[in-house]
């Protein structure tokens, strides 16, 4: 159901000179030890017939709470443009920049411009270096990539690019993705640096950690796809934040008939302390989804469960956390007391438009306290190729966790 300690990162997000292309380039040569044999055409031509990538989106969004803050109101407009270079001898270069202005006056509280008197809206302006890497393809059906990247396991649950935000989530890291083997993806990386939604900028703008992730996805089987995964984070500057988790996923659909597909989901993790946390837990994750898929339209019916002993809670913190529990985001942490998710969704087209409504109800896993509920609504249209527009409302009503809080958002985005 889709619709975020410090260290400095070991290299800086800010714009890259026009060489990037050609140093990632001149490191593959060295890499590889054909650069004298290698002609400077061959370079040149590299360089030279790469292709262009643009994403612009503007955004506005009010967010409403029951405190003490005033109404925030964004309006911001995030630029996005790439470079990838043409091949050479398997080897090439992305880099991608990145920029975030406020159009008028900065009516909230970004959570580095000193607006602290409004509610906050974590998209703070500024231009950074939003990926950066070199990649090998010369390896049957694999891609290996060194850099700054995006990176999304499953769906965004554990490991995410956070893009909803003006400035996504990217990583700093070593990554392999294989496909070798049929109906397979393995997919392996170490990660040394999280580039957060926040910014250089501010003092939480960066995770340093070291961080293998192993994951497994099988979608040969005829009733779905199965994953089994591994993520082991040794955050170096939060000790407190590490931890290994393990676990198995499994997602797919049966038609019960021409027209109409039962669509589930099944997923169970296991949470731990790792390498230098103080804590010792041992925490359980799970979510069980059941949906059906008729005419166009999609109804699910699910229950998300983050578990908790009492003193600590089953954490995600490299995940996509707005499509995860409520789009008014309350629960980018997880309560000392777990979290209970229960909700329904129903997504459709009409005339072009596309649809979705969701409710969630939050209860702790321990404790039994009543959280809250929030009601979601989406419509989303494709007004021309590479172009959408759309507009989302969602509105939490508190009960023993937060304060009542409603956030709208009007937006265009455009890319090519």
């Amino acid at each position: 159901m889709m619709s975020q300690h410090q260290k400095p990162a070991p290299t800086g997000r800010r714009i890259a000179s026009t060489r990037t292309g050609a140093c990632l380039l001149g490191s593959a040569l060295l890499v590889s030890g054909i650069a004298p044999a290698a002609t400077a055409n061959e370079l040149l031509s590299a360089l030279s017939s790469g292709t262009t990538s643009l994403d612009a989106r503007y955004r506005y969004e009010v967010v409403d709470q029951d405190n003490a803050l005033d109404d925030a109101r964004a309006s911001t407009l995030r630029v996005r443009l790439g470079y990838l270079t043409g091949d050479f001898h398997g080897f090439d270069g992305f880099i991608e920049a990145e920029h975030i202005t406020a159009i008028g006056p900065e009516n909230y509280n970004s959570t580095i411009n000193g607006v602290t008197d409004r509610s906050v809206v974590a998209d703070p302006t500024g231009t950074e270096v939003n990926q950066a890497y070199l990649r090998y393809r010369g390896l049957p059906g694999t891609d290996v990539r060194y850099g700054r990247q995006r990176l999304a396991l499953d769906n965004h649950r554990f490991i995410g690019t956070v893009g909803w935000r003006q400035n996504e989530q990217t990583y700093d890291a070593f990554t392999l993705v294989n496909t070798s083997l049929a109906d397979t993806t393995l997919t392996a990386g170490y990660l040394y640096n999280v580039n957060r939604i926040f910014s250089d900028a501010s003092p939480v703008g960066n995770y340093s950690l070291r961080a293998p992730v192993v994951n497994a996805r099988y979608q040969g089987l005829e009733a779905g796809t199965l994953s089994a995964y591994g993520y082991l984070l040794d955050f170096t500057d939060n000790e407190t934040q590490s931890t290994q988790t393990y676990g198995l996923r499994f997602t797919g659909s049966s038609d019960l008939n021409p027209e109409t597909a039962l669509l589930y989901t099944l997923e169970y993790a296991y949470q731990a302390d790792y390498e230098s946390n103080p804590g010792s837990f041992d925490l359980d994750y799970y979510r069980l989804e059941l949906g059906l898929q008729r005419a166009g339209i999609t109804g699910r019916l699910g229950l998300e469960v983050l578990g908790s002993d009492g003193e600590t809670a089953f954490q995600t913190p490299l995940a996509t956390l707005h499509a995860m529990n409520g789009w008014t985001d309350q629960f980018l942490a997880t309560p000392v007391t777990g979290l209970r998710d229960a909700y329904v969704s129903l997504s459709g087209s009409l005339a072009g438009v596309n649809l979705m409504a969701v409710y969630h109800d939050f209860t702790s896993d321990r404790d039994s306290i009543d959280y809250g509920s929030e009601l979601g609504l989406q419509a989303t249209y494709p007004v021309a190729p590479g172009t959408v527009v759309g507009i989302k409302a969602a509105s939490y009503n508190a009960d023993e966790f937060g304060v009542d809080t409603d956030k709208l958002w009007l937006w265009a985005n455009y890319s090519f």
